[in-house]
């Protein structure tokens, strides 16, 4: 049972569905109150022109906090593949190839067919950026998880707002991303202990 009351709000700027029910739960243990997009009616979309997922998080963060005054956190990732070259990283692009947004099952299409390419697994990485800007400061934190891979035969089963975990594989226990249970979790703890994260945001609120 959560004893903790509503302390404090913050604007969490995403629309990813994954992202949203993730740290809205585990904020609220804290007694904070998540606010989305979709709560507030936003119609925004701020071109995210950054190099790197901070500076892309800074963005997001900035504009919506400008544009309701209310503390607001920005969330980017960066995917780095190993055998890929420079030229062809994914990087902060994930979603966007050839100017356009891929949708989940489009991303899905499009990475299983990348991974084919290279022989049907592909080495990855996830790096997260996160900026909280309250109007006068913003607040940084990167983090990163461990490599992972990618096959070519995805999961039958979707993550809505993380399409790419049905594609991936955890090597400890060489299960797909979307079919990892609780326990797996638990033992996997540096791909899956967020506490440093919400650390974070509980102190630059």
């Amino acid at each position: 049972m959560l004893t903790n009351k509503i302390k404090k709000q913050v604007l969490f700027a995403t629309t990813n569905p994954a992202k949203i029910k993730k740290y809205t739960e585990k904020l609220k243990e804290k007694g904070i109150e998540v606010l989305t997009i979709k709560d507030l009616g936003i119609n925004l979309k701020p071109e995210e022109t950054g190099k790197n997922a901070i500076e892309n998080a800074y963005i997001k963060a900035k504009a919506y906090y400008d544009k309701t005054k209310i503390t607001t956190i920005g969330m980017d990732n960066n995917l780095f593949i190993e055998e890929l070259p420079q030229e062809k990283q994914p990087g902060t692009y994930v979603r966007r190839v050839n100017e356009k947004e891929l949708n989940d099952d489009e991303m899905i299409e499009y990475y299983t067919n990348l991974v084919k390419q290279y022989g049907g697994k592909l080495t990855a990485k996830w790096v997260y950026g996160m900026v909280v800007y309250n109007g006068k400061e913003a607040k940084e934190y990167t983090w990163s998880k461990k490599h992972f891979y990618f096959i070519d035969k995805p999961s039958e089963k979707r993550n809505p707002g993380y399409p790419l975990d049905s594609i991936s594989i955890m090597p400890e226990c060489n299960k797909y991303f979307v079919e990892l249970t609780d326990e797996d979790k638990k033992q996997n703890k540096e791909n899956y202990n967020d506490d440093d994260v919400i650390e974070f945001i509980v102190n630059s609120l």
